[in-house]
């Protein structure tokens, strides 16, 4: 499945489930096939993503100082950093023209 999240005031954006459905459980929405997030709830929306992004990657942080080998690491996978760009900037835009953002409709 496939998130397509939309407003008036930004281009569509879409996700892979998989990161859809962590995004919206990061912002506290259920991850169904459709929904809404109002412009009231954006700046909540915006700081748990902002805390879960520190979270993340103070994770990473600690496993990059715990590896002490002489092998190459392993290819980096996507942050969460990188895959929530997209998604706070459409969240900012939205709150300040005050139009909500919707999926599955």
């Amino acid at each position: 499945m496939l998130y397509k999240f939309k407003s008036s005031v930004t281009g569509d954006l879409i996700m892979l489930d998989p990161h859809g459905r962590q995004v919206l459980e990061i912002i506290g929405k259920a991850p169904g096939p459709q929904g809404i997030v109002l412009p009231e709830q954006m700046p909540a929306a915006l700081a748990a993503l902002e805390r879960a992004v520190a979270a993340d990657e103070a994770q990473r942080q600690a496993v990059d100082t715990t590896e002490d080998d002489d092998r190459a690491p392993p290819p980096t996978p996507v942050s969460l950093k990188q895959r929530t760009v997209p998604f706070v900037d459409m969240l900012k835009r939205c709150a300040q023209a005050d139009v909500p953002i919707v999926w599955g409709v």
